[in-house]
């Protein structure tokens, strides 16, 4: 039986990782086996630069702090080799990020297993799909352009009447 200071600990650790979770607006779980720390070391930079927490934990403090959450469906692929990958402001970053490394490992090195994302869980394919959405800032532009183009037409033809207009009365 552990002793109560081991138990204390323990019980400290679940509730910072609760807090961590809580504060994320997506997380995705992975399989690390078979990758070498340069890759590790490579992928954790991308991480850091994308501004998400990356780090490896025990699968029972996970499945405590979840449930503590109240975020359920991750007992089938709370086993093996488990890290974690959490965001505070970007819903796609983790998946984005792993899913990319995912791609270039090989699976059977670098597994996603599944996420969430403010709550609602995915499971691998739903990761899969959120990893090839673009970020915010992307989906942003693309938005800008889209905009912009019509109103770029709008303006030509507004100014082409304009013009005309100001022909005719000077003829």
């Amino acid at each position: 039986m552990p002793s109560e200071k081991i138990l204390e600990a323990k019980k400290a650790k679940v509730e910072q990782l609760t807090e961590l979770i809580k504060a994320s607006v997506s997380g995705v779980l992975v399989d690390y086996k078979g990758i070498t720390v340069e890759e590790d070391t490579k992928l954790r930079k991308e991480l850091r630069e994308a501004g998400v927490n990356y780090f490896v934990e025990k699968n029972t403090m996970l499945s405590r702090a979840f449930k503590n959450c109240g975020i359920e469906g991750f007992e089938e692929v709370l086993n093996g080799t488990t890290a974690i990958a959490l965001s505070n402001d970007d819903q796609t970053a983790p998946a984005r990020v792993l899913g990319k490394f995912a791609e270039s490992a090989g699976e059977d090195k670098f597994n996603l297993k599944a996420g969430f994302v403010e709550g609602v869980v995915y499971d691998q394919a739903g990761v899969t799909a959120l990893s090839k959405i673009p970020s915010k800032d992307v989906l942003l532009a693309q938005l800008v352009g889209s905009l912009q183009g019509p109103m770029q037409k709008l303006a030509a033809t507004v100014q082409a009447v304009a013009d005309k207009k100001s022909e005719e009365e000077a003829a």
